[in-house]
């Protein structure tokens, strides 16, 4: 087998290495920067040059080798390239090539094109192991320029009654997403430590990002009124955003979808966007890939997989460790 899971992680034999593995290896492949797909203690990394700086930025000084897009690369017996995969900067899905047999892990993925992201590219195979984070047919995701409309109307709403609009987004990706969303003519933006840490690293690799300012404890929080504050989901529940007063809080996920999350969370608006693909989103793109064997890991494993049996696929449950999209992330303050 090209591919199989160890206790470790998910394992070529014929190239000795592991790709997101969990637990430390002697050579790791690595999708995206994601914490549940780049962990620390891997003796030597291999990712995008796109995925590399945020990586550096969470891991520190690590043995880290970079790869562009489609460029392919001889690692033992087998034969690696790394392909667009439309999730966060630099993500990827990596195809491995072993006596012609194909394989493909998607790590996290969305079709839909943003201004962030190199677009998605459906790769043929034999073997796709997809996520289905959002496996479900109630996960249709709406238009974007929809959700952006939304944002911008409730954050006007709160800012004309002198109202902070608090806004829960994960650091890496979704909340930079918002950031090219907004109309900053409706106020200031400001950002939690670890957003405004990411933005750092993505301006300095030229991506565009408006004008956003870092809320330190010694910030002057009276003249901010009526600014949008962007914060990881779990610091909305912390001391953290009980500063900002009077506030509407909202958050960012796929999740929102689902009212009953958005109820848990006690939040104001919801709005449904997500850096993963929807229910059309991923039957579309195993489709394109053209393989017959699908594995499905993290999220609704067993419903998605059983769906993809009814439709003529090979399709397996392939358990790991990865989480795809929480509404826990805290991040740094």
């Amino acid at each position: 087998m090209v591919l199989h899971v160890t206790p470790e992680g998910l394992y070529c034999p014929a190239g000795d290495f592991h790709i997101d593995p969990w637990r430390p290896v002697a050579r790791a492949l690595i999708t995206h920067g994601h914490a549940d797909h780049a962990r620390d203690g891997h003796g030597a990394y291999l990712a995008t040059d796109l995925a590399a700086p945020v990586m550096r930025h969470r891991l520190g000084d690590i043995a880290l080798d970079t790869i562009r897009y489609g460029q392919a690369r001889q690692i033992g017996d087998a034969r690696v390239s790394f392909h667009p995969a439309g999730h966060v900067p630099g993500s990827a899905q990596i195809r491995v090539e072993v006596g012609g047999e194909v394989w493909v892990v998607s790590g996290d993925y969305k079709l839909e094109a943003d201004p962030l992201s190199t677009p998605f590219e459906p790769v043929r195979c034999h073997h796709f192991i997809s996520e289905c984070t959002f496996g479900l047919p109630v996960f249709d995701w709406p238009d974007p320029g929809d959700v952006a409309r939304e944002i911008n109307a409730w954050w006007a709403a709160n800012a004309a009654e002198g109202r902070f609009s608090l806004l829960g987004a994960y650091a890496l990706g979704k909340a930079q997403r918002v950031l090219m969303m907004l109309n900053p003519s409706i106020g200031p933006i400001l950002t939690h430590g670890a957003i405004e840490a990411t933005n750092a690293v993505m301006r300095a690799q030229g991506i565009a990002l408006p004008d956003t300012h870092h809320v330190t404890p010694d910030s002057d929080l009276r003249a901010r009124k009526g600014a949008l504050v962007i914060a990881p989901p779990g610091a909305l529940a912390g001391p953290w955003a009980g500063r900002f007063r009077p506030a509407s809080t909202g958050f960012a996920s796929g999740w929102m979808r689902l009212r009953g999350v958005r109820r848990r969370r006690a939040a104001d608006r919801g709005f449904v966007l997500s850096d993963h693909a929807d229910w059309a989103g991923l039957n579309r793109a195993i489709a394109e890939t053209g393989a017959e064997t699908i594995h499905v890991t993290h999220g609704y494993t067993e419903i998605f997989a059983r769906w993809l049996i009814e439709q003529g696929y090979d399709a397996r449950v392939l358990r790991t460790e990865f989480t795809g999209e929480t509404l826990d992330e805290a991040g740094e303050p």
